[in-house]
């Protein structure tokens, strides 16, 4: 039985359903709609590349979190009235 995922073409709600053969394909769960594209589900490939490029990411993300954090400390002490 294959996972699909749907969106929906009235407001755009993505979703994933698992599609029994023959029957019929689930409503929107947002705005209750049977006007759905569907989308065969990829599934998920993982190998040193991919890890290599998700910790690079990761890393990326914490650097830019933890400059957004000091940058927002410092602000508050410059601002804050003593």
């Amino acid at each position: 039985m294959p996972i699909y995922e749907y969106a929906c073409a009235k407001c755009g709600h993505e979703f994933e359903a698992l599609v029994r053969p023959g029957k019929q394909p689930p409503a929107c769960a947002s705005c209750g709609s049977t006007e759905l594209e569907r989308r065969l589900s990829l599934p998920s490939v993982k190998s040193e590349t991919t890890r290599g490029k998700a910790m690079r990411a990761a890393k990326a993300r914490d650097h830019k979190q933890a400059t957004e954090r000091v940058n927002e400390q410092r602000n508050y002490e410059k601002h804050h009235d003593d």
